[in-house]
């Protein structure tokens, strides 16, 4: 299979199926694109014509600026949250050795396996449970809408910091710690001087993991939001209804180049 693979009809091929791939990935972001500055509100060829005008009526779209705005202030919470736990969940897994660390373990990435439907669901009942408990003892109301969001993004983001920053730590000398130790460090400021600046790239991209997972999460929002509207929620409320569907994609790639920006900018500072 490898001499097959490395000969010259075998390079090829594979060049050629990386082609296909790269064409069925990104022709569709293309073409919305292309969609964004039709003068048309039918998303049908041939373009009607050129415009701009969607860009500009979607700067004037209140509900969608404050579900832009909702899903930034859940995602920049749950984000710090999330890489927060990691990076002490990663410590403690890499670094000590404790009874029951495989089960602790599974616990904590068992959010990969877990579809996000059920884990909605679930939430929502814990939820209405924690409020049947604390209303008629304490006249707490928890109730649903950005802090249950936000609760819920950062178990779903958790397992990805874990695996991100994780195995950064795993290549990490423990020779460096124990060096510092040796000169008088204690502990906690070993950890904070040697250890999280080495860790910095491993942390910066388990926040951008994290980040984009909670911005563009919908499941788990939709049960869980009350009379909070996120982004991906009021997209797609919208796409139904035929008349906002060219705002909706002009501001779907606004939010796409800003992400390839941030993204390409990390890579760059990294």
């Amino acid at each position: 299979l490898m001499d097959a693979a490395a000969s010259p009809r075998g390079r090829r091929g594979l060049s050629g199926f990386y082609v296909v791939l790269v064409l069925f990935l990104y022709a569709p972001i293309a073409v919305l694109m292309i969609f964004s500055f039709n003068d048309s509100r039918l998303v049908t060829f041939p373009l009607a014509g050129f415009t701009t005008r969607w860009y500009e009526l979607l700067l004037e779209n209140e509900e969608l600026i404050e579900a832009l705005k909702v899903s930034a202030i859940v995602a920049a919470i749950s984000s710090v949250c999330a890489v927060g736990l990691g990076i002490v969940a990663s410590y403690a897994m890499v670094r000590r050795r404790f009874r029951g660390k495989a089960a602790t373990s599974s616990l904590l990435l068992s959010p990969l396996v877990i579809p996000y439907v059920v884990f909605g669901i679930a939430l929502l009942i814990l939820f209405r449970a924690v409020d049947d408990f604390l209303i008629p003892r304490f006249g707490i109301y928890f109730g649903l809408g950005i802090h249950a969001i936000v609760i819920g993004h950062v178990v779903v983001s958790l397992p990805y910091t874990i695996l991100t920053i994780a195995p950064r730590l795993e290549r990490l000398s423990t020779n460096v710690e124990e060096a510092a130790r040796d000169l008088g460090a204690s502990p906690s400021s070993t950890f904070l001087r040697v250890t999280i600046p080495l860790l910095v790239p491993a942390i910066v991209s388990a926040y951008l993991i994290a980040f984009t997972l909670s911005f563009d999460e919908y499941a788990i929002a939709s049960f869980i939001a009350g009379d909070v509207t996120t982004y991906p929620l009021f997209l797609y409320g919208q796409v139904r209804i035929r008349i906002g569907l060219p705002q909706m994609i002009a501001v779907s790639v606004i939010v796409l180049l800003l992400s390839m920006l941030l993204v390409a900018g990390t890579e760059m500072w990294r």
